[in-house]
């Protein structure tokens, strides 16, 4: 079945003979070239994974997430939207422009995208009985154009991340937690499906250990579910649950999910820390350092050759400097720009 082209709310006007329509099967390979150009423009690294990109288009990401392609009068792909429905209050706004195009032809369709995308924003807030809802926007930090065309569109930006990358050669000799602290996956039924009590452990531990960093939003278990499991890298047997001995009694203390990461430039897969959290009744008991050189062993036992994660470089509890100290360097720099959206 063909996607309809109906792009509503309506567009404004784009540049002449210039069109938008949602994107389809046929647009995949594509819209990895664009992204692909845009990376390496911004970050320098060209890399961009054609089954997230399927998944985001067409499979189970695509559920949670409103997009449109725009083609030039020519018929050439030159941007892509998506607006993600992320929780309650959030909404995830991507605009991604061809670095090919004048600054003029760029900065005219991103005006464009990023009004439409307000629009949807305004939709899913009352489609959520919400009166309002927070659109957060991701910049490569050293990409000047995106960064100028979201202070265009009313963004602000709010935070820094660093995107950073560990080398596991040194699994094997890494040292076991301490002493009352185990790591183990969640887990599995014989169908390699986990256990519901576990699963939900892990959520919790994660709700409980961010409520006091920075933009966390309470995310319910069934979207929670379902946002980790639309990345084509999603495996159960990436999820860990930390348990601590609190006078005799076993109870958990921290929870890490991961997932595989695509090839890299030597045809090599990595591992990748979606989310770490500690429990603070856990916390000084090197639960953190359990959880990480536990993925750093399971990736080297794969065959994989790295394992990254995202910090934030502000962090009250210093999350960055203990990376460092285990070994992870920034490849990269992120921010993120966030704008108020009232339904």
């Amino acid at each position: 079945m063909t996607a309809s082209p109906d792009p509503a709310p309506p567009l404004d006007p784009l540049p002449d003979g210039w069109t938008a329509r949602v994107p389809d099967t046929d647009d995949v390979a594509g819209l990895v070239d664009l992204l692909a150009a845009h990376r390496r423009q911004a970050r320098g690294d060209a890399t961009a994974d054609p089954e997230t990109v399927a998944a985001w288009v067409t499979g189970a990401g695509s559920w949670t997430r409103r997009q449109l392609v725009v083609d030039d009068a020519s018929g050439a792909t030159r941007a892509w939207a998506w607006v993600h429905d992320r929780a309650a209050g959030r909404t995830v706004v991507d605009v991604t422009v061809s670095p090919d195009l004048s600054d003029e032809d760029g900065d005219r369709v991103a005006e464009v995208l990023f009004a439409w995308a307000e629009a949807v924003g305004r939709e899913m807030a009352k489609l959520r009985l919400l009166d309002e809802t927070q659109l957060d926007a991701t910049a490569y930090a050293d990409d000047t154009g995106q960064r100028r065309r979201l202070e265009r569109a009313g963004y602000r930006m709010t935070r820094t991340w660093l995107q950073m990358s560990r080398n596991v050669d040194d699994g094997p000799s890494l040292p076991h937690p301490r002493e009352r602290v185990t790591v183990r996956p969640v887990a599995r039924h014989d169908d390699g499906m986990p256990l519901a009590q576990d699963i939900q452990v892990v959520h919790q531990m994660l709700e409980e250990s961010f409520a006091d960093h920075f933009n966390s939003y309470r995310e319910s278990f069934p979207e929670f579910l379902q946002r980790l499991r639309e990345d084509p890298g999603h495996r159960w047997d990436h999820w860990w649950v930390a348990e601590i001995d609190v006078d005799g009694e076993v109870v958990p203390g921290g929870a890490l999910v991961g997932s595989v990461m695509s090839p890299d430039s030597s045809g090599v897969e990595g591992s990748y820390v979606d989310y770490i959290g500690v429990h603070r009744r856990a916390r000084g008991r090197g639960v953190a350092k359990a959880l990480l050189r536990t993925v750093i062993r399971d990736a080297h036992d794969r065959g994989r050759n790295r394992v990254d994660l995202e910090v934030d470089a502000d962090s009250p509890t210093g999350a960055d400097g203990l990376y460092t100290s285990m070994g992870w360097v920034v490849k990269y720099r992120t921010e993120s720009w966030h704008a108020d959206c009232r339904a």
